[in-house]
Order: structure tokens, then C-alpha cells, then sequence
């Protein structure tokens, strides 16, 4: 099963579901509209919308499998709340970044002309601030991941998938400005090994996992605890449930 989990996440890389929409609706937007002055706010918006839809999917793709995390926040949260094993943990967030990686190189290679995008802040904010804004994002984006797969729940559930796209696609329209609204370091992390910068890319970690550890704890102990062993979904070994 761990094989298995490990293979959905990197082949969901792969296929471009949810590699790292910044990258390609980047590279497309500015191929389609390269003198537009509207490039930056309707690039905003599509690739908000674009990150809402192919998240959706990638989710419902792989929940039956790895628990469709497809990030690497997600997995640290989910470590951190006792759902997945600290080494299952580490070859889901491998398989992750292996996935972005790949994905950008595939982009690059078929877009001979064009470069790939990296994440970056603007001149007017600080790595503190730009941090503390892609913690808060990604703390909104695991404790719905959280509140989806609570199987208490019941037939609520079902539409998890898509509400975790759309808390993404929310959190690029609000963040997208400032940070380019990460919330994954894997994407990240894989745009950057692709295009050649790794300026600021602490921010796209520490940011993302502290929110992500904080939303896993508050959600699991302080709002809304177990209150028997079958309400708790810490029994889930290969991921939580969406």
C-alpha cells in the first residue's frame, strides 16, 4: 500500500493534475496575452481558478490511495496530527517534489521559447511577512483538508475534494500578489530546481509547515477533539480520507 500511495502521488506529478499549476497557467498566460496589460490580474484569476479545479481532482484522483495530500504541508500536517507515519511521511513528500520537478521539466521542454516561472515576493515585503502570509493560507487550506476527511462528517464528506479546491483557488486570489500564493513547497521547490532560483524559498517552507502544523493541532485537540476511538481518524495509517 505504501508502494502504492507513493507511485499515486508521483504519477499525479506527472500528469500535470496538480504538479504546479503557477508554472504552467503562467507559462500559458503569458504566451496567449504577452503585451497585455491585464496580464497580471487575469492571470490572477485564471490561475486561481485553474489551482481550484486541478487540486479538486488530484484530491479525488488519489484520496483512495495516499490520501490525496499531493503536498507536502498536507503530508507534515497529517504527520504531525498522528494520521500518516513520519516515514511514510518523508517518501510521500520525496515522491511530491520528485513530481513537480519532473512536471516543470516536462513544461520547459515544451516550451522551448518560454522560462519557467518561479515563486517570488515583491520588493515591498519582508521573507517574515511574505512567511507569515503563506503560513496563514496554508493553515486555511489543511484545516479544510482536516474538516473534509472527518469521518464524522458522514455524507458530507463526498464533496471534500472540491472544497479543498476551492479554499486553494480562494487563497491564490488573496495571496497571489504578494507570495504567488504557494501554500506547496513542492511547487516551490520544483520550479525553482527547474528554473534556477532558489531566491526566497525558505519562505515557501517554513511558512506553509508551521501553518500547516498549527492547523493540525488545533483542529484535532482544541476544536474539534475525538470524543471516542471510533470518532478519531488517527487510526488512518496511509493518509486521511477525503
Amino acid at each position: 500500500m505504501a508502494v502504492a500511495a507513493n507511485l499515486a502521488d508521483l504519477i499525479i506529478g506527472l500528469a500535470d493534475i496538480e504538479p504546479n499549476p503557477f508554472c504552467n497557467h503562467a507559462v500559458t498566460l503569458g504566451k496567449m496575452t504577452p503585451e497585455s496589460p491585464m496580464l497580471d490580474q487575469f492571470g490572477l484569476v485564471a490561475t486561481a481558478i485553474a489551482t481550484a479545479f486541478a487540486l479538486s481532482v488530484a484530491v479525488y484522483v488519489a484520496v483512495n490511495v495516499s490520501g490525496g495530500h499531493v503536498n507536502p504541508a498536507v503530508t507534515f500536517g497529517m504527520a504531525v496530527g498522528g494520521h500518516i507515519s513520519i516515514p511514510l511521511a518523508i517518501f510521500y513528500c520525496m515522491s511530491q517534489m520528485l513530481g513537480s520537478i519532473i512536471a516543470c521539466m516536462v513544461l520547459k521542454f515544451m516550451t522551448v521559447s518560454q522560462n519557467v516561472p518561479v515563486h517570488g515576493i515583491p520588493d515591498e515585503m519582508t521573507g517574515f511577512g511574505a512567511s507569515i502570509l503563506e503560513g496563514v493560507m496554508t493553515f486555511a487550506l489543511v484545516y479544510t483538508v482536516y474538516a473534509a476527511g472527518d469521518p464524522r462528517r458522514g455524507a458530507f464528506g463526498t464533496i471534500g475534494p472540491l472544497v479543498i479546491g476551492f479554499i486553494a483557488g480562494a487563497n491564490v486570489l488573496a495571496s497571489g500578489p504578494f507570495t504567488g500564493g504557494s501554500m506547496n513547497p513542492a511547487y516551490s521547490f520544483g520550479s525553482g530546481v527547474v528554473g534556477g532560483s532558489f531566491k526566497n524559498q525558505a519562505v515557501y517552507w517554513i511558512g506553509p509547515l508551521i501553518g500547516a502544523g498549527v492547523a493540525s493541532v488545533v483542529y484535532d485537540n482544541l476544536v474539534f477533539p475525538a470524543q471516542s476511538p471510533e470518532d478519531s481518524i488517527r487510526g488512518i495509517t496511509d493518509g486521511i480520507g477525503v
